[in-house]
């Protein structure tokens, strides 16, 4: 298969009762499956793939790592051995003979694969799900959705008109590891607070960086495909990412690939806050913020900010770095507040040093007793999230974060960093996903696509 010659063969996902059989069916399967399990192909392995999707994943009964894809060979290659040896350390030396690959859409072709987990940059995560999508695949993709609203689109009707199943890197929904946002959502959902009238939403920032010299592009490293639809710019290590270690990467701060931190926690904590107050299908009717930019350096994300949403059900909304990191329900009768506590995302993301956060927290503790009543509102408990997600597979049902919430949770975020670029108050249309009367505005729901890479393109 070509490099760059995109797949086109395609294959709704129907809602069931979550039953895990004994035996997986084999539609679900490929043909060569070795004892039933689900083969999984990884696309881009760095410190996410390695520290949290792959374990996760691996560690359940119904998966097997079969191969690995990276436009960095070097990675791709050191992905290998980590499945390999993540077998071998179970006394299952020789379980799986890892394939590896540049090109990922080459291992998409292998009708062995049966899902694939995304970990890539930003930019790449809409191209690389519809892909999938088309290729038959069931995805699991790291947050956010996509780099743009108008990408977020593309992917979110693609997945359902392939009808695969797919689950958002969301993990702040499942039970595991952190139970107290399940808990924290259902019990404002069932008015525990009141009537909901105001969230509160701490995100750290990202600091700005140096200037960077050009460098030689390594030979194990395709960098005209990483850099996919953007811009082409001059190959530097901290545009991209470590070639020694698996620090925090550098394209994390760069707007070329993301928006910074507004999307790449906000991800988490908006979908939280949209979970609690079942609008995980639409978005905010009205946006206003500021934020401050590097002026210069490689890193341009943006650094503090404040934004001020509102929802059509009157609730407001504010994402700030001045928040403790966590989400803040206010209502008529108390506060509930809750977080991963001192937990970091990785051991190289921001935080807030000297902090110390609840879990969860209540104006009056009295809040936070479970709820008895047996007509409640009762929100899917879903396991950790990979594993919801391999089971969905078995049962065809949808996981707990399927494609549209996560594309929700994400476009608002993109409308909030788009108000950050534009003085004065935006008002979106959540049904259409379009800025009313602001042109300038609805110019940044897309980017333009360098040919031939970007979700365009699928299509």
């Amino acid at each position: 298969m070509k490099r760059r010659t995109f797949l086109r063969n395609g294959t709704a996902a129907a809602a069931a009762t979550l039953v895990v059989p004994t035996i997986i069916p084999s539609r679900v399967l490929g043909k060569n499956a070795p004892s039933g399990k689900i083969r999984i192909g990884q696309i881009g392995f760095g410190r996410i793939a390695m520290t949290h999707d792959l374990p996760e994943t691996l560690k359940n009964d119904l998966a097997v790592g079969v191969a690995v894809a990276d436009l960095d060979l070097k990675r791709a290659r050191l992905g290998k051995e980590w499945i390999e040896k993540f077998y071998a350390d179970q006394g299952k030396a020789g379980y799986s003979d890892v394939a590896v690959y540049q090109d990922y859409r080459e291992m998409l072709a292998d009708p062995g694969i049966d899902a694939v987990i995304i970990s890539t940059p930003d930019h790449w995560h809409a191209q690389a799900a519809m892909d999938a999508a088309l290729a038959g695949k069931d995805i699991y993709l790291q947050k956010p959705a996509s780099l743009t609203i108008r990408e977020g689109r593309q992917m979110s009707d693609t997945v359902h008109r392939t009808g695969r199943i797919f689950q958002q890197g969301s993990q702040q929904r499942g039970t595991s590891p952190w139970p107290q946002f399940h808990q924290a959502c259902e019990l404002v959902r069932n008015g525990r607070i009141g009537e909901l009238e105001k969230i509160e939403i701490g995100l750290p920032g990202d600091p700005p960086g140096d200037e960077e010299p050009p460098m030689p592009v390594p030979a194990t490293l395709d960098y005209d495909y990483w850099l996919g639809s953007t811009p082409v710019v001059y190959y530097t290590e901290k545009r991209v990412h470590p070639q020694n270690d698996f620090s925090r990467p550098g394209w994390l701060r760069c707007e070329q690939f993301g928006a910074g931190m507004i999307t790449g926690w906000g991800a988490h904590h908006l979908d939280t806050a949209h979970w609690a107050m079942d609008t995980e299908y639409t978005g905010p009717v009205e946006v206003e913020a500021e934020a401050s930019f590097p002026a210069s350096g490689l890193w341009d994300v943006h650094g503090d900010f404040m934004v001020h949403a509102r929802y059509a059900n009157g609730v407001a909304m504010q994402v700030s770095g001045s928040f403790p990191n966590g989400v803040k329900f206010y209502g008529h009768e108390g506060w509930i507040f809750v977080s991963r506590g001192n937990v970091a995302v990785t051991p190289s993301d921001p935080g807030q040093p000297g902090t110390e956060l609840k879990a969860l927290d209540a104006s009056d503790p009295v809040l936070l007793e479970p709820l008895t009543d047996p007509n409640r509102i009762q929100l899917y408990k879903a396991p950790e999230q990979h594993l919801d997600w391999l089971q969905a597979i078995v049962s065809r049902r949808e996981p707990v974060a399927p494609v549209e919430v996560g594309h929700r949770s994400c476009s608002a975020c993109l409308v909030s960093h788009i108000a950050m670029k534009i003085d004065g108050k935006l008002r979106w249309d959540p049904v259409h996903e379009r800025f009313i009367d602001n042109d300038r505005a609805n110019a940044l729901v897309q980017r333009p696509q360098r040919y031939p890479y970007g979700t365009n393109y699928v299509l």
